[in-house]
C-alpha cells in the first residue's frame, strides 16, 4: 500500500520534507534566541541604568567611544554653551514636544551636544530658555549618536533653520562650523524649568519593534514547519486513497461515467 513512497517522485517529496522541517525549526529557534537575547539585554540595560545613576560621574573622554557598556553612564564635561538647536516631534510621557539641544564648547576643541530638557508643543525658539552664560560644568547620562529613521527618530528633512531631526554628529557637523563629539548627554535635571529627558537604552537592547519582529518570525518559522508536515501527510493520504480506489475499480468506473 505504501510502496509508492519509494518511487522517484516520492523520494523527491520525502527529501524536501526531511530538509525543510529541521531547517524551519532551526530558523524558528534562532529567531526565538534573538528575542530572548534582546529581553536579557533589556533587563541588563535597566539594571545598569539604576546602577549608573548611583555612580560618580566620570570624565567624558574616559567613556568614549560609546558602546553598550558605557551608554547611560554618568559623565561630566566643562565648557561654554554655544549654538542652540531644537529637536521637534519628541514624545515624553505620552505628550508631544521637543528637545532643547545646546552645544557645549569644550577645551578639546570639540563640542558636546547637551540635551538641556524637553518642552511641550511645537518647536519654538522663542519659548526655549537661553543657555547659561560663562563656563559651566554639566552632568548627565552619556548617549550614542542617534540614527535617523531608527527607534522612532525622525528622518525627515527640510526643517526650519535652528532645528534638526536627529542628535547625530553626522548631522550636526553640517550645521555648526566645528567638530562635534560622536555622542551626546542628557542632563539629570532639566535646565531652566524644562523636563529632564530620560536616558535611552543602548541600540538593539530594548524591547522595540525589532525585538517583537524576532518573536513574530519565530512563530512564522514554526508554522512553516507544521505546514510541511501537514502537506506531507495530506499528499500521502491522497495517494493511499487513489490506490484503494484503483484496487476497487472505482477509478475506472469514474472515468467511464465521465466519458458518458
Amino acid at each position: 500500500m505504501y510502496r509508492f513512497l519509494l518511487t522517484p517522485r516520492w523520494w523527491g517529496i520525502n527529501v524536501f520534507a526531511l530538509l525543510a522541517i529541521p531547517f524551519c525549526v532551526f530558523m524558528g529557534s534562532w529567531q526565538l534566541g534573538r528575542f530572548e537575547a534582546r529581553v536579557q539585554d533589556h533587563r541588563t540595560a535597566s539594571e545598569q541604568a539604576a546602577t549608573y545613576r548611583e555612580e560618580a560621574p566620570r570624565p567624558l573622554d574616559e567613556l568614549l567611544p560609546v558602546d553598550k557598556r558605557t551608554s547611560g553612564m554618568q559623565t561630566t564635561a566643562t565648557g561654554r554653551y554655544g549654538e542652540q538647536l531644537l529637536i521637534p516631534d519628541r514624545e515624553l510621557d505620552g505628550r508631544r514636544g521637543y528637545y532643547v539641544l545646546t552645544l557645549l564648547r569644550t577645551g578639546s576643541g570639540k563640542a558636546l551636544p547637551v540635551v538641556r530638557g524637553w518642552l511641550p508643543g511645537d518647536a519654538d525658539a522663542v519659548k526655549a530658555p537661553a543657555p547659561p552664560a560663562g563656563e559651566v560644568t554639566v552632568t548627565g547620562a552619556l548617549q550614542a549618536s542617534e540614527t535617523p529613521g531608527d527607534n522612532g527618530v525622525s528622518a525627515r528633512g527640510g526643517l526650519p533653520s535652528g532645528q534638526t531631526a536627529a542628535i547625530s554628529a553626522a548631522s550636526l557637523v553640517n550645521i555648526v562650523p566645528y567638530d562635534v563629539y560622536d555622542a551626546w548627554v542628557t542632563l539629570n535635571r532639566g535646565d531652566s524649568g524644562m523636563t529632564a529627558v530620560p536616558a535611552k537604552a543602548p541600540t538593539n537592547t530594548g524591547l522595540d519593534l525589532k525585538a517583537f519582529q524576532n518573536l513574530g518570525y519565530t512563530g512564522e518559522w514554526f508554522v512553516f514547519a507544521g505546514f510541511v508536515v501537514f502537506m506531507w501527510f495530506r499528499l500521502v493520504r491522497r495517494e493511499v486513497e487513489a490506490a484503494r480506489d484503483a484496487e476497487l475499480g472505482l477509478e475506472a468506473e469514474e472515468e467511464r461515467v465521465a466519458a458518458v
